[in-house]
């Protein structure tokens, strides 16, 4: 891939895409001026175009050039910092935060009532936590991107919340990706998923603002 990125954290955010498109079966993400852009192809979700360092040239040329409904831009940077140069057509959404954390391996236990299922299938590595009657109670996933990995969809199920069910995801999560020769894990997570995420050693790398097309 081109190095057309900017800044001190772009191969964190590179391997965040790389292991995002891996997880979410997406295309290949295809270098732009402004950064990287992946063709989702979904109805809402018709492509995403990630800028590591948005400056105001920069965003006034996606506002002017992209017209496609359901265009969406991930922007490292505060929405403060970024929504006043977006035109009107463009929904800010609620603020995300780009995270990192070193992994190590380690034995992870299932709390009572429930037991532990972690499968690999098209590189993607999924952490369950099921029930005596194989509910899925909570659930997470990553991809390797290099020694990176990165964690996607991570949930838990309305009934079985505040158990901390999504500690033992993500305990296991790091503790399977180290295994598998990863050192550094990436997530994107929204504010509830930042409070859980910092007790357990993940740290902020960039906020995150997105915005789609409407």
């Amino acid at each position: 891939m081109t190095e057309v990125l900017k800044g001190a954290h772009i191969p964190t955010v590179r391997a965040w895409v790389e292991g995002w498109v891996i997880s979410r079966n997406a295309p290949q993400p295809v270098a732009e001026p402004w950064g990287l852009r992946v063709d989702v192809g979904l109805p809402g979700h018709v492509a995403r175009h990630i800028v590591a360092a948005p400056t105001p040239r920069t965003l006034r040329r996606l506002a002017g050039t992209l017209t496609a409904p359901g265009t969406w831009l991930k922007l490292c940077a505060p929405a403060e910092a970024v929504a006043p140069l977006l035109t009107s057509p463009w929904a800010v959404q609620d603020p995300e935060f780009m995270m990192t954390a070193p992994l190590t391996r380690g034995a992870v236990e299932a709390p009572p009532g429930y037991h532990l299922a972690v499968t690999t299938r098209a590189g993607v590595t999924a952490a369950r936590l099921l029930t005596d009657a194989g509910e899925v109670a909570a659930r997470g996933q990553f991809a390797l991107a290099g020694t990176t990995a990165v964690v996607d969809q991570v949930e838990t199920a309305a009934g079985h919340r505040r158990r901390g069910l999504g500690t033992v995801v993500m305990r296991t999560i790091a503790a399977t990706a180290a295994s598998k020769g990863a050192r550094t894990g990436v997530l994107v997570a929204t504010a509830q998923g930042q409070a859980l995420y910092s007790t357990l050693g993940w740290t902020l790398h960039t906020p995150v603002t997105a915005a789609v097309l409407t």
